[in-house]
């Protein structure tokens, strides 16, 4: 597998570390505020100023533990967290000089214990209690570490060959390396949870079999992949959807990207497909999205960059049907939207008739968010909404099974940032251990 020092385009960093001298002068700008705004501002409440010092004084060990202590995807959220609207919009520094680069230092901590292959943490004493974690991204894995460390078994459950859910296979490894993300999973395996990779629920174990066999449950199973547009012509090759084409091309399989790319949707998961997709060659990249700038959900870093990496933006274009030729793409059809505003205060897109267009394209890559694991929720019994788990805290309708991440996050509702997943996981770790603790069985 490949490193971020690679020459080729997809997988050299977007992002290159900082040298160890800027680092230490970083660390010494710090001020170690004690009321820590940076550290309030971090959904994992990672304590900033003391992994900081820690760095200061050359105790990298202890800096990284600081930082997984409360993240335990720190690795891949130093590199994947909008920092400026979080730690470093946050830092005291950033309204007269620039912010302390908190995520370029974190990012130098976790790839030292990476480096150094240290074990950060070991499990606590045996609580005789079993606990199963479905799914195996940042949620999961974060649930899974904590509770080893209250001392309860656990077996995790995960579709794919690898863990780490989207860190591993859905961000573009010139942002996220596959080898930060598997270090993080490793972290959580050597604390001796037992996993079992390329296991689905439903298909390979009933989810009746697991909440019999469990003392508890947690639910950390994300989202699908991007649902179809619903137009004609999605039949035809040359139609990606953009986390499978993002997971393709990081996994080394071949992608085939020729001439003009469009990307539907605006989203981070639109960047990334986008970006990847000119990266691969293509020869034209542009993103068309139903609304305007003002609406898109990206984050506005990753529209600066997606300019910069020469990504084309097309707004108020809702596509209508794809067209093609010998079976493959060669054009979709669009008709210009107008954003019309509701009684009740909603905005609502709406085509402007006769305003169709074509456009020449070789490859379309819908971008339109994440399906919803109904099919597995209901097999479990959870009550949910449209696919969104509903949780008091991170328990269900279901006493002993509990949910975090993704499959919890509504659309337009809390941000689903790969940092939150992780704080929801831990959150549902403690929140199973005072359940098994309320049963009284076996003496906690």
């Amino acid at each position: 597998m490949r490193d971020e020092t690679d020459g080729d385009a997809l997988h050299s960093s977007i992002h290159p570390p900082l040298p160890k001298l800027q680092v230490l002068n970083e660390a010494h700008r710090c001020l170690y505020c004690y009321d820590a705004p940076c550290t309030k501002a971090c959904p994992t409440h990672i304590d900033v100023p003391a992994f900081i010092r820690k760095i200061a004084t050359g105790n990298l060990l202890g800096s990284a533990r600081v930082i997984m202590e409360a993240n335990p995807v720190g690795a891949s959220c130093a590199r994947v967290c909008p920092t400026e609207n979080l730690c470093e919009g946050a830092c005291v520094l950033a309204p007269d000089e620039a912010p302390i680069h908190i995520g370029d230092l974190q990012r130098y901590a976790t790839d030292w214990a990476r480096e150094h292959d240290v074990q950060l943490f070991t499990p606590g004493p045996d609580s005789g209690r079993h606990v199963a974690v479905v799914g195996g991204g940042p949620a999961g894995l974060a649930a899974a570490r904590e509770l080893r460390r209250f001392g309860h078994a656990v077996t995790l459950f995960e579709t794919k060959p690898k863990l780490g859910g989207l860190d591993t296979y859905g961000i573009v490894p010139f942002r996220l390396p596959m080898e930060a993300a598997l270090w993080e999973a490793e972290q959580v395996i050597n604390m001796g949870v037992n996993v079992r990779t390329d296991t689905v629920v439903g298909l390979d174990i009933s989810a009746d079999a697991i909440v019999s066999e469990f003392d508890a449950v947690v639910l950390a199973c994300g989202m699908g992949y991007v649902p179809e547009l619903g137009i004609p012509g999605e039949d035809l090759s040359g139609v990606w959807d953009a986390i499978e084409f993002i997971e393709r091309a990081k996994t080394g399989e071949t992608v085939s990207v020729p001439g003009r790319v469009a990307v539907i949707g605006a989203g981070n998961t639109a960047i990334d497909a986008a970006t990847c997709a000119r990266r691969l060659g293509a020869e034209e990249v542009v993103i068309y999205y139903r609304r305007t700038d003002r609406e898109m959900t990206a984050y506005p870093s990753e529209y600066e960059f997606a300019k910069k990496e020469g990504v084309e933006f097309r707004w108020r274009c809702l596509p209508v049907r794809i067209l093609g030729g010998g079976g493959r793409v060669q054009g979709i059809e669009f008709v210009t939207t107008d954003l019309v505003r509701e009684a009740d205060g909603r905005q609502q897109v709406r085509p402007i008739p006769g305003s169709e267009f074509m456009v020449a394209v070789d490859v379309v890559i819908r971008a339109i968010g994440q399906s919803r694991r109904t099919a597995l929720l209901k097999a479990f019994g959870v009550a949910h909404t449209g696919g969104v788990v509903k949780t008091d805290g991170t328990r269900t309708n279901l006493s002993k099974v509990f949910a975090a991440g993704d499959c919890t996050f509504a659309k337009g509702g809390r941000e689903a940032m790969v940092v939150e997943a992780a704080e929801q996981g831990k959150q549902a770790a403690r929140e199973v251990h005072a359940f098994l603790c309320g049963q009284g069985k076996g003496g906690m």
